[in-house]
């Protein structure tokens, strides 16, 4: 009796399975792969420096700065005060040294809430306090050229306006303020703060040093300015001139992202076929750092790109998604804006936002990929770029490049062992576990050159 196969009571097989046909062939595979890796937009887009010697100084004509930065406060429970030192963030008490002076002042401020819609200042008011944006956002409102109602800016959390308050001739406001949000803001009257000077011998002294000091010209974005005549005939007297320079100019330091890659040696002289095990933990390794490099490129506060924007170009949205408006007001803050950076789920919300106008920007390409524009300029997606808890975030606006003034990427390349430009591989040694260790490092940083090349779009929502 011939024999069969399979279970009882089943069809015989009349050719090999495809389970025992297996056995005699050779899978095919992919590399590994990895779901970490982004379009790194940054690094692709950024010209890159060479930073010889681990550093890079950017020189710049001497400008004089009279303080315009963001002042921070203290909470306790519902109650918020500033913090004194931080009141030398006000030009008018930059150079003021007398902690007790500061502190005098600070505990005059007097806390107010505002609700949405509410005035803080009219427009023609005597302008007798000065306010500071604890939180919340508040919009200044003018008068135009005929006379009708325009914006002149937002302001919200650490900024502050009403600084002639504490000058003798304060005049009246030129502009109202209202709330666009719930605020909270605090006053200091003018009243209060001549009190303040009439006890301190220090403040009275400075302020009277600081009113009577003479300011030297400047350009509009307050660099000394150069003496020039034009339009003159005969023998006109030429002014004499000279451009200064800052005396400590900043230097940016190359970082360094690293990590030690372990490698068994039997797995590495065994299991080569047909992948290279070493070659595939490298590749995967590289990503890994170039992705931690763009994060700190953006994010790290001492160079990274969100953190070293000018105070003066950091802007905010009018109504809180990022509208057209919105955009528009931060290409043109720069000349030649090049590339627009913003988290995906700003992308989209300025794509509902121009949706809902009936506005459909075009796209176009760059290096190889479709991407989206505005005014021609692309917009890409940049993952790095933090989104918040209250679900909201930042849209970057550059220009690139030294021969543009703008930003630029630093590393160094032709270091020993390199893989790729900035980034080494270095051989560790064999340990006792029989361990091949390899130290993989990529050093960078990136530099904006002059102020006006990088500006923020904050607290966009998404």
């Amino acid at each position: 009796m011939s024999s069969m196969t399979g279970q009882p009571g089943s069809t015989p097989s009349l050719s090999l399975a495809t389970a025992a046909a297996r056995q005699l062939t050779t899978t095919t595979k992919t590399p590994p792969q990895m779901q970490g890796i982004s379009s790194r937009w940054l690094l692709k887009i950024l010209p890159w420096a060479e930073a010889t010697g681990g550093a890079y100084r950017v020189n710049r004509r001497l400008t004089h700065t009279l303080g315009d930065g963001r002042i921070e406060f203290v909470s306790t429970g519902a109650d918020i005060s500033v913090i004194p030192s931080e009141l030398r963030e006000i030009p008018l008490l930059r150079g003021l040294t007398d902690d007790a002076a500061l502190r005098s002042l600070a505990e005059r401020f007097e806390q107010l809430e505002f609700d949405a819609g509410d005035t803080l200042v009219s427009r023609g008011d005597p302008a007798d306090q000065l306010l500071l944006i604890a939180h919340g956002k508040v919009q200044k409102r003018g008068s135009g050229k005929y006379g009708d109602e325009t914006s002149l800016g937002v302001l919200a959390d650490g900024d502050h306006i009403g600084e002639a308050a504490l000058t003798p001739e304060a005049g009246d406001w030129e502009h109202s303020v209202t709330a666009l949000t719930r605020c909270t803001v605090l006053v200091l009257r003018s009243e209060h703060f001549r009190e303040a000077v009439d006890r301190s011998s220090s403040l009275r002294s400075y302020l009277e040093s600081y009113l009577s000091r003479a300011i030297p010209r400047q350009n509009r974005r307050g660099e000394a300015e150069i003496d020039l005549a034009s339009g003159h005939v005969g023998e006109f007297s030429l002014p004499g001139t000279f451009v200064d320079y800052e005396l400590a100019p900043r230097e940016y330091e190359l970082s360094v992202a690293q990590t030690v890659l372990r490698v068994h040696t039997r797995v590495a002289d065994l299991y080569n076929h047909p992948m290279n095990q070493v070659e595939e933990q490298l590749r995967l390794t590289v990503e890994a750092l170039r992705e931690r490099q763009e994060h700190e490129m953006v994010n790290n506060r001492d160079f990274g790109l969100l953190h070293n924007a000018d105070l003066k170009q950091r802007i905010r949205t009018r109504s809180g998604p990022p509208t057209p408006d919105d955009m528009d007001e931060l290409i043109s803050r720069r000349r030649k804006t090049q590339f627009l950076l913003a988290h995906p789920r700003a992308v989209a919300a300025i794509g509902r936002e121009c949706t809902s106008r009936g506005i459909y920007p075009p796209e176009t390409e760059l290096e190889g990929a479709r991407v989206r524009t505005w005014r021609g300029i692309p917009l890409l997606p940049c993952n790095k770029i933090p989104v918040s808890e209250d679900n909201t975030t930042s849209v970057l606006a550059m220009r690139t490049g030294m021969e543009n003034q703008g930003v630029v990427g630093l590393h160094q390349t032709g270091i020993p062992d390199e893989l790729e430009p900035g980034l080494n591989v270095r051989f560790m040694g064999i340990d006792d576990k029989a361990l091949i260790s390899y130290l993989v490092s990529t050093y960078f940083s990136a530099a904006v050159l002059v102020p006006d090349a990088l500006g923020v779009l904050e607290d966009v929502e998404v």
